[in-house]
């Protein structure tokens, strides 16, 4: 789960994580009176949405005065903000953030994250802040230092140390970083995050160390054990069909495609998708029905699937282990009759009682088309289109 920047920077401050001043504002004359309260003349006004590359987009601006934030946060509020990680669609601007004006010296990057090579977490840092950390990777790989920590003994003191002096502080600096990667590891661990980056991480004139921005996202399968968090969620920053699908327990995930997937198992789906795309067509979804597949999740299936418009023909492609094929294709003809489905069905069923289950669709009054295998069921439903 994704939270805003004004979000993440209140749970830092929770664990002493030094960020700059900053109110949340939801509309002009409050962005004005939040300016008001600051503690510097100058004030950023900083759109809040879910990606990054911000400030190319429009959604970074420098207020002097009264008159400049008035007219940036005109300017920015409802805006449509366009970066390289919202495509071209954008998303709206419906919050900004109003923050005092950093005295800035050094822009540096940190962030931790779960190395699932090693199975452990990482701090890692570069001097290289402001800028893409995946363009650093691909471009200039030296420049990422790196700190591997052991899960039964925590971020050490040494290891924090290590990385400041591999950025190049010096004297108070020093001392300053050390005590940021710890609280902010703290605050990683405590919230069951799955990444927390600070990028640009900045050493101000005086030697303090700052969170000038902050992203933090969290473990959805832990988020049960934190209930506050889950409050966070920010349902219009999210695919509307995505947010609908988690109603049901499905896991969905939208794509640019025509070929509408309806799978069980999250390996099985990433099989279907590269499977479908070697056949010529292109996937409109991931659709995860589960394990225990039945009439309630294919019906909801469906309709998430149909609700995109640009699906123009579905391939279901379940594996019988825990749950049985001929319950399975049972479910799918119910689910079928009881909503309008307009566009070609190729379904291909393996596991326990598939031999049952293709007699079940074949002798249905409904016009599936029965795969006989993963390869046929791709050309099949990729052959669809071209016939529909």
């Amino acid at each position: 789960m994704k939270i805003h920047e004004y979000q993440a920077k209140e749970i830092l401050k929770q664990y002493n994580v030094p960020v700059p001043e900053g109110y949340v504002a939801f509309s002009v004359e409050e962005a004005v009176q939040n300016a008001a309260k600051l503690k510097t003349d100058v004030a950023v006004i900083k759109a809040q949405i879910h990606a990054g590359g911000r400030g190319k987009g429009g959604g970074v601006k420098i207020a002097k005065n009264t008159d400049e934030v008035h007219r940036y946060a005109e300017q920015m509020m409802n805006m449509n903000l366009v970066t390289h990680q919202t495509g071209p669609e954008g998303k709206e601007v419906k919050k900004m953030l109003i923050e005092q004006g950093v005295d800035i010296e050094q822009e540096l990057y940190l962030g931790v994250v779960l190395d699932r090579t090693v199975s452990k977490l990482v701090l890692m840092a570069s001097t290289e802040g402001g800028v893409e950390i995946e363009k650093v990777a691909a471009e200039t790989p030296s420049k990422i230092l790196k700190e591997w920590v052991d899960p039964g003994l925590g971020l050490q003191p040494y290891q924090a140390r290590n990385l400041a002096f591999g950025l190049g502080l010096k004297g108070k600096q020093v001392s300053n970083a050390v005590k940021f990667m710890m609280s902010l590891f703290n605050a990683f661990t405590a919230n069951d995050c799955s990444l927390a980056e600070i990028n640009p991480l900045v050493v101000t004139k005086e030697g303090e160390v700052l969170a000038l921005d902050a992203k933090i996202n969290f473990d959805d399968s832990a988020l049960y054990r934190h209930p506050q968090l889950a409050e966070l969620r920010d349902l219009d920053e999210e695919e509307p069909l995505e947010v609908e699908a988690s109603k049901y327990n499905l896991n969905y995930i939208k794509l640019d495609g025509n070929v509408g997937c309806m799978v069980n198992g999250a390996g099985l789906a990433m099989a279907t998708m590269d499977i479908i795309k070697l056949a010529g067509g292109e996937p409109a979804n991931f659709l995860d029905v589960g394990g225990g597949a039945n009439v309630d999740t294919v019906r909801n299936g469906f309709k998430i699937i149909l609700a995109d418009k640009n699906v123009k023909a579905i391939l279901i492609n379940i594996f019988g282990g825990i749950v049985r094929c001929d319950r399975v294709a049972k479910g799918v003809i119910e689910a079928v009759k009881s909503i309008d489905v307009h566009v070609p069905i190729v379904i291909r069923l393996e596991g326990t009682n598939a031999e049952e289950a293709s007699e079940i669709l074949q002798n249905s009054e409904l016009n599936f088309n029965v795969a006989s295998g993963l390869q046929d069921a791709a050309e099949k439903v990729v052959n669809a289109l071209t016939e529909n």
